[in-house]
């Protein structure tokens, strides 16, 4: 059984919520998921003026653990089109890693959350990849395959780089059920194509 860490940074919940419905996807896809954030970098006077939500059933990760796993699904909600501070202050610290080639040949996939539409959620989801192509990862994306991410009908996330949902700019938009059956498709494929390239 592949062993999927879903490793992600929220500040409102959002991709806590994705996060839970991306470890559906990879049991349904015969994977073991396990969700973990990453340490909060800010100080917990900031945390509590701009009140973060903090899902305590999801452990912090350390980089140490990342070896245990034959893929990523990684998550970060955009700052200024770019993933958060948090994000990328924890895989800054796995230098040592990427210098041995620890994670080569792994599964690597992205999600995100943004306040708007236009609010920079490809050029999130491609900083995540790219974190992830550096360290020699196999990229999975949210292929067509998954017809929720298509439509102008309603407000909807999705992207073919990967997972998202919008949450509008206070917050107030919570993951609809399309952005949640995309993040389990997302899920469903990261697992499949992890036990494929272990086997």
């Amino acid at each position: 059984m592949t062993k999927i860490l879903i490793l992600y940074y929220s500040s409102y919940g959002h991709l806590a919520e994705m996060a839970e419905a991306l470890a559906d996807g990879v049991r349904a896809g015969g994977g073991e998921p396990t969700i973990r954030r990453v340490p909060e970098t800010v100080s917990p006077e900031v945390v509590a003026a701009a009140h973060f939500q903090v899902n305590e059933a999801h452990g912090i990760a350390s980089v140490a653990e990342l070896t245990e796993y034959d893929g990523f699904i990684v998550g970060s909600p955009t700052r200024f089109g770019r993933i958060a501070g948090q994000m990328a202050a924890f895989w800054d610290g796995a230098g040592k890693l990427w210098l041995s080639g620890a994670l080569r040949g792994r599964v690597g996939a992205a999600f995100t959350s943004t306040g708007t539409q236009h609010g920079g959620q490809e050029t999130t989801l491609f900083n995540i990849i790219t974190n992830l192509l550096h360290f020699g990862m196999t990229i999975v994306g949210l292929d067509y395959g998954f017809a929720g991410q298509s439509g102008v009908d309603e407000v909807r996330g999705g992207a073919p780089y990967g997972a998202t949902t919008i949450a509008h700019g206070d917050g107030s938009r919570r993951p609809s059920a399309d952005e949640l059956a995309g993040a389990r498709y997302l899920g469903e494929r990261v697992a499949g194509t992890a036990a494929k390239l272990s086997s």
